[in-house]
């Protein structure tokens, strides 16, 4: 089994098997990355990946968890998820949790019916990128959804059964927009009740339309202080239960972590900590996507 390319993953998927069900993007046109620009994208055939499965099931002699890959596994057809998915409840009785990227408008291209298919065929988890609450961001990254569209498709994924994950970006919106970036990821929150949340931190890709736009001034990226201030707002203005939020990934200058909005007051205790330089930022050589 070979992947095609540089295969992305959650940190939390870190002990997962990786399958690529398709290759690529089918949007592939966010301003801010780059990971799937070098792939055609295109739908891999299910006998493919049946391949794949059955070599993995020789390989592995215990598998917990599965992670379909690449950018978003729900454009594909329903017939194909559903055999995918029966495939591995063949292949892999211990598997406990089937997992994915998905795109919002691909969710909501999904009935709610099929959505509950998918969560007892297996499918316990979905990563949704979601990058910002605001409508004027989500328009200038090219993101092709709105915020009432990613909360749609957010309640769509909650009322199936599926655990939620959404991913947000810290300075996606500039000094422009920062503080907006953050009230209105905080309402996006509030409306979807994700089961957890992921916060990374914009990194700037080579060959992409934001580098461009940072090289010409058009964009001002915020500085490591502005950042934690804009995630001190984000935290603040999230009213939700039982949310696990998570600022761990490697692009991120601080790691945070708790359980919201019980430890609301705890992290912001702690951001306020790195405010007046109790506790360091990671440096900027070591920032990764």
């Amino acid at each position: 089994m070979e992947y095609e390319g540089i295969v992305y993953r959650p940190p939390s998927e870190a002990g997962s098997f990786i399958i690529q069900v398709t290759i690529g993007c089918a949007h592939n046109k966010c301003t801010f990355c780059n990971m799937y620009k070098g792939k055609k994208f295109r739908i891999r055939n299910v006998k493919e990946i049946y391949r794949d499965l059955e070599e993995a099931r020789e390989i592995y002699g215990h598998v917990d968890r599965i992670f379909l890959t690449d950018g978003d596994a729900l454009v594909l057809p329903m017939k194909n998820l559903r055999d995918i998915l029966l495939k591995i409840k063949l292949l892999f009785p211990e598997c406990n949790r089937v997992s994915s990227y998905a795109a919002p408008g691909d969710v909501l291209a999904k009935s709610q019916d099929e959505m509950t298919e998918l969560k007892n065929l297996g499918l316990k988890m979905i990563y949704m990128g979601v990058e910002s609450g605001s409508d004027k961001i989500l328009r200038e990254i090219k993101k092709g959804v709105d915020s009432r569209q990613i909360i749609e498709a957010g309640k769509k994924i909650k009322n199936s059964g599926i655990k939620l994950s959404a991913t947000f970006i810290s300075g996606i919106g500039g000094k422009k927009y920062w503080r907006e970036n953050a009230v209105e990821s905080a309402r996006v929150i509030n409306s979807m009740q994700p089961d957890y949340v992921g916060l990374l931190t914009l990194m700037v890709e080579d060959d992409t339309e934001l580098c461009r736009d940072v090289s010409s001034g058009k964009f001002q990226l915020l500085n490591p202080r502005e950042i934690m201030l804009e995630t001190r707002e984000l935290i603040k203005d999230i009213n939700i239960s039982n949310c696990v939020f998570r600022s761990n990934h490697a692009s991120n200058y601080v790691a945070l972590g708790g359980t919201l909005s019980q430890d609301k007051q705890k992290l912001i205790d702690e951001i306020d900590g790195v405010l007046k330089g109790e506790k360091g930022y990671k440096p900027e050589e070591f920032r990764l996507l």
